[in-house]
């Protein structure tokens, strides 16, 4: 064992002690400063919740949980508590909401955009980004990337969802005859293949095993996200810094943010370098498009970025940063959960399979954004999935003003907590919630359904930016995998523990067996 190697274990206790005292030591003056507050813990006391102790408020049990069972603990809560209920992390208090009508008073406010104090362990990485960002800047930025995401750029994307879903689908041959195996890893390179590729307009090859540093770097970063914001001892960067993941955040961020800045650079020159060549016959909207050469999300926001609002190439970092993060986990995930639920229904695999036959006729074409339009069944098979498991369950705001639900008032203050995973299984809205029924989503149901029944990209004025990139991914690489293979998943629902970290995942992967389709 190397000198440095002992040296950060024995930190490791001694950071734990440390942390533990400047956690006690920020606890107590919070709890002090609580006495000014006491009309607040009043009135949030009203509401039922888990016993709330000195210093710790109702998290002390999280401390003694492992990571495997957060989920499961937080929705006995929600069992026990709902439809609303209170608990306090330290001296703040918390409101948990399951019912539409509460949570679109939320979602639907501009007042209401801030996002809950969990989302400041992600600033390292993504800096106040469309993700994390509020106020003036929020605004500033998504008026300037929402023309970004026009339906005649995602058009030029679907071109690399298609290259990128065909070698996807040569990897999975090797799996052809096995006794099953974890399908979950083989969705997220491709998703990382794509999202690199559309985000900076530079492979990564994720796929091909290349790029390893990088493809570990943002395997990491959510793992030592969650890691750390269940951890109180650990929320002090000096603290954190001396663990040994604190260290690996520290060369994660080192690994992202050096390849990110790096490929900044290289296309701001590459535009400049275009620029001062003699202009084409293209016109503006071709130019803007892309129709001659296929531009990236960095490429868009470089030439979106000019007159009065410019952005520093910090801030580039921070919004290409933030859509990688965004837009490959949220969409592995979705696809990996609608192969599951698929390979466990037949029948509903086999519609779907049939509606691909009817659009490609046997044809080994690219997919088009017409034949992704024509997915009638499909997108509904990926809107059931994302009600059953949303791929983010859970929501935050962080309330500057008074909001009044139904007949209680939350005081400014509170973070609202927002539980999309229970919102999505209300029997009052979904009949038989826990039956996976694709005809959930057929337009005389959804017609009649509360407006903030069914939010897996969230809703209001700060709801996914690329919700409809994601829905066109998700339809491709899908489509590749039913028109190639058929599914059949070897576990059952009941079987595979959820793990709500930054995406709802399974904790031990999807494990599927595949059979080649007879063409």
């Amino acid at each position: 064992m190397s000198h440095q190697v002992a040296f950060n274990r024995a930190m490791e206790p001694l950071s734990l002690i440390i942390g533990g005292a400047l956690f006690l030591v920020a606890i107590m003056f919070l709890f002090s400063s609580d006495k000014n507050k006491s009309h607040i813990a009043k009135q949030v006391n009203k509401l039922p919740g888990p016993t709330s102790y000195p210093f710790v408020g109702t998290e002390l049990p999280l401390l003694f949980l492992k990571r495997n069972e957060f989920f499961a603990y937080r929705q006995g809560n929600v069992d026990k508590y709902k439809p609303t209920f209170r608990t306090w992390n330290g001296s703040q208090p918390q409101m948990h909401i399951t019912k539409p009508e509460h949570i679109e008073v939320i979602l639907r406010s501009s007042d209401h955009i801030d996002k809950g104090q969990s989302y400041s362990f992600l600033h390292k990485w993504l800096g106040t980004g469309l993700l994390t960002s509020t106020g003036k800047k929020w605004f500033t930025h998504r008026k300037l990337i929402t023309p970004t995401f026009h339906f005649k750029i995602l058009d030029n994307f679907v071109e690399v969802f298609s290259e990128k879903s065909e070698i996807l689908v040569d990897k999975l041959k090797k799996e052809v005859g096995s006794q099953g195996f974890d399908v979950y890893p083989y969705i997220t390179k491709c998703a990382l293949d794509i999202i690199c590729e559309t985000a900076m307009g530079t492979p990564i090859y994720a796929q091909d095993e290349r790029g390893y540093d990088y493809v570990a770097a943002v395997y990491d970063m959510s793992e030592l996200t969650i890691h750390r914001i269940f951890r109180p001892w650990l929320h002090n960067d000096f603290v954190f810094n001396l663990t040994e993941k604190g260290k690996r955040h520290e060369e994660c961020l080192r690994v992202l943010h050096g390849f990110t800045k790096r490929v900044i650079q290289e296309r701001k020159a590459q535009l400049e370098g275009d620029f001062n060549k003699s202009p084409s016959t293209s016109t503006d909207e071709d130019s803007f498009v892309g129709k001659k050469k296929r531009k990236a999300f960095l490429d868009l926001l470089l030439e979106a970025s000019t007159g009065d609002i410019k952005l520093t190439d910090e801030e580039l970092r921070e919004e290409v940063d933030t859509f990688m993060f965004e837009g490959h986990d949220t969409t592995s995930a979705g696809m990996t959960w609608a192969l599951f639920l698929l390979g466990l229904h037949p029948d509903v695999q086999e519609k779907t399979y049939e509606e691909q036959k009817n659009i490609f006729q046997g044809s080994e074409r690219s997919v088009t954004m017409k034949d992704l339009n024509e997915m009638k069944y499909l997108e509904r098979v990926i809107k059931e999935t994302l009600r059953l498991y949303p791929s983010v369950p859970i929501f935050g705001r962080q309330l500057h003003s008074e909001a009044e639900l139904g007949d209680f008032t939350v005081p400014a203050g509170c973070s609202v907590i927002m539980y999309i995973y229970n919102l999505h299984r209300n029997p009052e809205q979904f009949p038989n919630p826990e039956n996976f029924d694709p005809d959930n989503f057929l337009p005389e149901k959804v017609t009649n359904r509360h407006p903030y029944a069914y939010i897996p990209f969230s809703a209001g004025p700060r709801n996914c930016i690329g919700q409809k990139f994601a829905l066109l991914e998700e339809k491709t690489v899908l489509s590749y995998i039913l028109r190639n293979y058929e599914v059949i998943s070897l576990d059952k629902r009941q079987d595979v523990n959820l793990m709500a970290e930054i995406v709802l995942r399974p904790e031990k992967g999807i494990n599927v067996s595949i059979k080649p389709r007879n063409k």
